[in-house]
């Protein structure tokens, strides 16, 4: 379970955090831009939403406070569907994918204090959001599959 959530998790992060650095690179200053204000849990966010160049203090803990997270969401995943074979198929990995994405945003947008939301929801636009938040279901339900297929099950 953890290795398909590992696999899983850092599919959705780095596809996700790849959408985010095109818009960020489109509608912002910097590709780097979005992934920074994710650091605002830390750093406070007048700081992170002004951070629009690529640095460690903003962009690598951005990035590993967003891989962190979609491991979480990966690891919940593939314990909730940890006895269904039927994962390793498109259609019901892609269903999976997309209800725990979908509950991530409402998490994410509706339930979590301001300081600790994602941040760069700030900095790009809603469509480009929406992408973020499909692709991370992506992500999900190809490492999903990927790892079934791999070991067997």
């Amino acid at each position: 379970m953890l290795g398909e959530a590992a696999l899983s998790g850092s599919l959705a992060a780095m596809a996700s955090a790849g959408v985010l650095a095109l818009a960020g690179a489109r509608q912002t200053p910097s590709a780097a831009a979005p992934m920074n204000a994710t650091s605002q849990w830390v750093w406070g966010q007048r700081e992170a939403l002004d951070a629009d160049r690529p640095d460690a203090r903003h962009t690598v803990l951005g990035y590993v406070t967003h891989h962190l997270a979609a491991s979480f969401w990966a690891v919940l995943l593939a314990r909730a569907v940890r006895e269904r074979p039927d994962m390793r198929e498109p259609l019901p990995a892609l269903a999976a994918g997309a209800a725990t994405s979908a509950v991530a945003a409402l998490v994410d947008f509706k339930l979590t204090p301001e300081r600790l939301t994602p941040g760069f929801q700030h900095r790009v636009s809603k469509p480009a959001l929406v992408a973020s938040y499909a692709v991370f279901a992506l992500g999900l339900a190809a490492g999903t599959m990927a790892a079934r297929r791999m070991r067997g099950s």
